[in-house]
C-alpha cells in the first residue's frame, strides 16, 4: 500500500523557514516524479515544485523560485521542501504528490497527473 507522509508545517512569521517532509512507503521516491503542491482557502491547487523521474530535473512555481528548494534522499526514501524567507501568501495546505511518469516543463503542475497524494500539513505564514 502506497502511502505519503507531509510533515514540517506549522506557524512562522514573514520571513522565517520550514523544511518540509514528504516520507513514501510503498514506494520508491527515486523511481517516481515527487511534486509539492499547495492549497490555500478559497483557491485552487496549485503545483510548487517537482523533481522530475528522468534525469531529476526540477522545476519550480515562478512564486517560489529562488526562495524554496526541493530536494531528495533516496536513502530515506524521502522528499524535502525548504521554504525561506517565507511571505503571509505562502499560507496554504502543502501537499507532497507521486507518479511514476517522467514529467516535463509543460505538465509537472498539473495536479490531475499525479496518482499518490499525502494527506497535507499546513503552513500558516503570519506575525
Amino acid at each position: 500500500q502506497v502511502q505519503l507522509v507531509e510533515s514540517g508545517g506549522g506557524l512562522v512569521q514573514p520571513g522565517g523557514s520550514l523544511r518540509l517532509s514528504c516520507a513514501a512507503s510503498g514506494l520508491t521516491l527515486n523511481y517516481y516524479s515527487i511534486g509539492w503542491f499547495r492549497q490555500a482557502p478559497g483557491k485552487e491547487r496549485e503545483g510548487v515544485s517537482c523533481i522530475s523521474n528522468s534525469d531529476g530535473s526540477i522545476y519550480y512555481a515562478d512564486s517560489v523560485k529562488g526562495r524554496f528548494t526541493i530536494s531528495r534522499d533516496n536513502a530515506k526514501n524521502t522528499v524535502y521542501l525548504q521554504m525561506n524567507s517565507l511571505k503571509p501568501e505562502d499560507t496554504a495546505v502543502y501537499y507532497c504528490a507521486a507518479d511514476s511518469r517522467v514529467f516535463w516543463r509543460s505538465n509537472w503542475y498539473t495536479s490531475s497527473r499525479y496518482a499518490y497524494w499525502g494527506q497535507g500539513t499546513q503552513v500558516t505564514v503570519s506575525s
